[in-house]
């Protein structure tokens, strides 16, 4: 199973969320879809429209950065990241 780390931005939106959540996916996409599943609403926290990530998320699998489509392996490390950006 992937293991995707989430922004500490997420569990309070989200009961019963934890920042590290193990799913059984073959793409990001999919691994987004099964958390969809269990939190509703969490892909529209994530993604736009079409899909996409939103503009300030980042996902990385093993250290390289991804996207939807990126393949994950059973023993993947995902992480989600919030872009922090200021004015």
């Amino acid at each position: 199973m992937a293991e995707l780390h989430l922004p500490s931005t997420l569990p309070p939106l989200f009961p019963g969320l934890p920042r590290r959540v193990e799913v059984e996916a073959a793409t990001v996409d999919e691994a987004l879809a099964r958390l969809e599943d269990r939190w509703p609403g969490l892909r529209d926290r994530l993604c736009e429209p079409g899909p996409a990530l939103r503009r300030h998320i980042h996902v990385y699998v093993e250290g390289e950065r991804g996207d939807l489509a990126t393949p994950l392996e059973p023993r993947s490390r995902v992480q989600v990241i919030t872009a922090i950006s200021g004015g």
